[in-house]
């Protein structure tokens, strides 16, 4: 596609990164746990609200700008450059509220789009359970109607924000007597009830980023599926393929940032004359312009297609190698103070460990490309 931008969307652009320059949030809170930072990102979403740039990419029927999937990206571009963080909501803002659009009921879409995007109510997606990760539809927490109400049992995990979320976008099996894909229903559980425990894990980089469900026989309202009952992999795939896509952009431009912070170190070492540091160097410049240009490809699907296809794993999969190998440079480039802890570097080198388990295992992402982008056959299991 050319990427040379269009009048309209350099006003867009403009419009967008002279606000960011006048609206600045600050720095992260030092002080007051995870709860601070959660609230400092509450705020920062109303103020985004306020102004109209809180889901520019959402039709303006529901409170967005109905923005061209160019503008959407050059938005979370925008984000990424001026290093603001994004929405607190950003869950419900890129898979919750889009997947409702699609699936939900007019009932549903007035209920719940409006808080998603004034932060007033914060969701989580309830995928990944301990036996059932990248192969989601192995899971096992079930559903069981009770008159108008579900009763839902079971376990999930890496949860991001549970702790801090109302809504859980929630993946339950309610037959167990079909094949395992068409067993699924797709619900929306309040999480504020006593059958929902939320347990943080708290990581090597000392936060609880994630989280465990423990869910007992929780009510959910009939009234609460989306889709319809059975349906709840083809939801589920729309969830998905929304994450991929949506925070590409992002993703892409932050680690543009850390690759020119880190050659930035390197010139100021004199590392730039050594030819192992140039070509390491070289070769992450060359694959953070891949990434970008890909991330940029996936829009065709958006226009064509209305929704993105399956190159978005592709896009989760390369950055997630590249970042590790970026962080794994700068303990070279950097030294002692990359592994010190406390030190911005020695953050991205711990929390780089889980990219390339985080929404969709490599292994599982290769196998995406393979089948869906290239057309590859499925591979068989050895009798």
């Amino acid at each position: 596609m050319d990427l040379t931008f269009s009048e309209r969307e350099t006003a867009f652009r403009d419009e967008l990164r002279a606000w960011l320059a006048d609206n600045h949030p600050g720095p992260e809170p030092t002080e007051g746990g995870e709860d601070a930072k959660s609230a400092w990102r509450r705020d920062w979403q109303q103020r985004l609200y306020d102004a109209g740039w809180a889901a520019p990419h959402w039709p303006a029927e529901y409170g967005g700008r109905g923005v061209t999937p160019s503008e959407s990206a050059i938005y979370f571009e925008e984000i990424g450059r001026a290093r603001v963080p994004l929405p607190a909501n950003i869950l419900g803002l890129l898979l919750g509220g889009p997947t409702l659009m699609v699936w939900g009921t007019d009932e549903q879409k007035e209920r719940y789009l409006a808080p998603i995007l004034s932060g007033e109510e914060i969701w989580c997606q309830g995928f990944s359970e301990p036996e059932a990760g990248s192969d989601l539809a192995s899971l096992k927490t079930r559903a069981v109607k009770r008159g108008d109400e579900w009763a839902v049992t079971g376990q999930k995990v890496w949860t991001s924000g549970a702790q801090h979320a109302k809504w859980c976008m929630l993946v339950a099996r309610t037959d167990s007597e079909v094949p395992k894909h068409k067993g699924l229903s797709y619900f929306l559980m309040d999480m504020e009830q006593d059958a929902v425990q939320v347990r943080p894990l708290r990581q090597i980089t000392g936060e609880s980023e994630f989280n465990e469900l423990f869910i007992e026989e929780a009510q959910i309202p009939d009234a609460n599926v989306v889709g319809g009952v059975g349906n709840g992999w083809k939801v589920a795939l729309t969830t998905l393929m929304n994450e991929r896509a949506g925070l590409g952009f992002a993703l892409q431009i932050r680690l543009r940032q850390l690759l020119d912070d880190l050659m930035a170190t390197a010139a100021e070492r004199g590392l730039l004359e050594d030819a192992l540091y140039a070509d390491a160097l070289a070769d992450l410049h060359v694959r953070c312009e891949s990434i970008r240009l890909l991330a940029w490809k996936g829009l065709t699907d958006v226009e064509r297609y209305g929704q993105p296809g399956p190159e978005g794993s592709l896009v989760k999969w390369l950055w997630s190698e590249t970042n590790q190998q970026l962080t794994q440079l700068a303990a070279d480039v950097i030294g002692p103070e990359a592994l010190t802890q406390g030190t911005g570097w020695s953050y991205e080198l711990l929390r780089a460990r889980g990219n390339t388990i985080e929404g969709g295992t490599t292994e599982v992402l290769k196998n995406i490309v393979a089948e869906r982008v290239l057309g590859l056959p499925r591979l068989k299991a050895a009798a």
